[in-house]
């Protein structure tokens, strides 16, 4: 799979996240969620498609996965929502200007490790600025070596990590791949970390 075309594919770690937005489907209705990475979209879809009040975001470097994000909204019926370029790590005029969020959302964007400082550094800025919000994040585990928590410690954030037999996402048939090898699929909640005394 060549590097400009991970957006355009419909990661296993994508329908997982997909999956457990589904299980929150009854608290979606009127929350502000953010997708970043968004690519097919599939999670920011379904948040869409509960009520949720989505926007959509993958590299304003990357028009490809932007016109993928624009398609699959149309495709499901969805042509009012925003998609808008955020590039990790950069400080732009979109990430400065987005609204509150309750819920920011990321499938397998913890891909490439070079990537993971630039994606925790967004993040810790939109928890900052959204205090009482949450990263839902799933991905595939890849190599054993690779680990964000020094980087979740450096950015004061922490994690918590979900069963995906909790939400029913455990089965074979609902994250398997046609990519070769073994795909095992984590899912954790980020969000920052108490101040000590509070």
């Amino acid at each position: 799979v060549l590097d400009s075309q991970y957006g355009l594919y419909a990661w296993p770690s994508a329908v997982v996240l997909a999956q457990y937005v589904w299980a929150h489907r009854q608290s979606m209705p009127g929350r502000r969620v953010l997708e970043i990475g968004a690519g097919v979209s599939l999670p920011g879809v379904v948040a869409a498609r509960c009520g949720a009040q989505v926007t959509l975001s993958d590299s304003e470097e990357l028009p490809r996965c932007l016109q993928s994000c624009r398609r699959s909204c149309l495709t499901n019926r969805l042509p009012h929502v925003p998609v808008i370029g955020l590039t990790w790590g950069r400080v732009s005029a979109e990430l400065l200007s987005l609204a509150s969020v309750d819920i920011i959302l990321g499938s397998d964007v913890f891909f490439d490790p070079k990537d993971f400082e630039d994606i925790l550094t967004t993040i810790y800025f939109l928890l900052e600025k959204n205090p009482h919000a949450q990263f839902w994040t799933t991905y595939q585990v890849r190599s054993a070596d690779w680990s964000i928590e020094a980087l979740l410690c450096k950015w004061n954030l922490r994690s918590i990590h979900v069963p995906l037999h909790s939400f029913g996402a455990d089965k074979e048939n609902l994250a398997s791949s046609s990519l070769p090898g073994r795909h095992t699929i984590e899912m954790m909640i980020i969000s920052l970390a108490q101040s000590e005394g509070t």
